[in-house]
């Protein structure tokens, strides 16, 4: 079975990382992968690189994570020729995907957060493809609330799932013990100025590494000074292997003002390692059931005394149920319930239950 597999954007991300983990997966269920992406920034070639694909791309910078584009939908069309499927990850790429793709063959859409619609809103052009989705995959409940607004048939929206992997990652010899961990990009959404503020009220504050890299890395290195935590805060920068900061942290933090599900977290329960996030959109199904701990975004004094009393072994997270939870989202296990969903929608599998909401 021959998927394309269509990118709005293709940047180090946990988005795009899930995608290319999934592809390389599905190899073992007799699906290969064409991926193409609408931008593409050289990192994000070099990651796709190192798992294994050479990605074709549209433009260098569009913002057609966001934006529908005829032009974009054109250069796909030539590329989906021969494909028994076609995904598209991101609003831009499946939106294009859906004008594109020959009417006989299906086409599937995955968002991976809340759409924020942050130039202009594109719901009726959404809306106007939602039909032709054989499947959404939203990957929080709002992405999933959003796709039934627009018309996407209730009975093709499903829970998307992130491949994960580095569950059995062991930390670097040279951290210090503990240590305090985030990861993810440096953008407002994800909350790592929350994260930084929070760390100031601490009394006697460990280490704390911050994963990543984004537009907000100018302006946090200026927070961290301001604060006199030079010698705390340490940015670790975009890491291809993060379990090896995360595994043996006394506490990793998700910040997040958004997040659909965070992978991060996920990746620190699967390591062992407490989690205290945010109760906003996904988090609270994520880290609930005492799987970690939760607080309210934006209040930086709960998330320090959320950190103390992780620090100082109060903390009551079931640290098994987490580790159990997290054993969800491995690559076999993501791949082999994508590509049940696959062949149902392509018609190559006449077994296969098509999934429901």
């Amino acid at each position: 079975m021959q998927v394309v597999r269509a990118i709005g954007v293709l940047e180090p991300g946990g988005a795009q990382l899930s995608a290319l983990r999934l592809s390389r997966a599905l190899r073992a269920h007799g699906i290969e992968t064409l991926m193409v992406a609408g931008d593409a920034s050289p990192a994000g070639l070099d990651v796709a690189r190192a798992h294994g694909f050479e990605v074709e791309h549209f433009s260098e910078v569009r913002g057609l994570q966001w934006e529908p584009d005829g032009d974009f939908a054109g250069w796909l069309a030539e590329r989906v020729a021969g494909a028994d499927l076609v995904h598209g990850h991101m609003f831009g790429a499946w939106w294009a995907a859906a004008r594109a793709t020959p009417a006989d063959v299906p086409v599937v859409g995955s968002e991976h957060n809340a759409l924020t619609w942050p130039r202009a809103c594109h719901d009726e052009d959404a809306a106007a493809v939602a039909g032709r989705l054989g499947c959404f995959f939203g990957h929080g409940p709002e992405a999933r609330a959003w796709a039934a607004r627009i018309g996407v048939p209730g009975d093709r929206i499903v829970a998307g799932e992130s491949a994960l992997e580095g569950l059995d990652g062991t930390p670097q010899s040279d951290l210090p013990i503990p240590r305090i961990t985030y990861a993810g990009r440096f953008s407002a959404d994800k909350g790592p100025d929350v994260l930084v503020e929070a760390i100031g009220m601490l009394a006697d504050p460990p280490p704390t590494f911050l994963l990543g890299d984004g537009e907000m890395r100018a302006a946090l290195e200026h927070q961290v000074a301001s604060l006199g935590l030079q010698d705390v805060v340490r940015f670790a920068g975009w890491q291809a292997q993060p379990e090896r900061f995360i595994a043996g942290a006394a506490v990793h933090v998700v910040p997040s003002r958004q997040d659909a599900w965070s992978q991060s977290a996920a990746l620190a329960m699967g390591l062992g390692v407490p989690v205290v996030g945010t109760a906003v959109e996904g988090l609270p199904e994520t880290l609930g059931a005492g799987r970690g701990t939760l607080v309210a975004p934006e209040e930086p004094r709960a998330l320090a005394a959320a950190i103390g009393a992780v620090l100082a072994g109060l903390s009551e997270s079931d640290l098994a149920a987490a580790r159990t939870y997290a054993q969800r989202f491995t690559p076999d296990r993501v791949a082999a319930r994508y590509a049940s969903v696959y062949r149902s929608l392509a018609g190559a599998d006449s077994t296969a239950v098509r999934p429901a909401a």
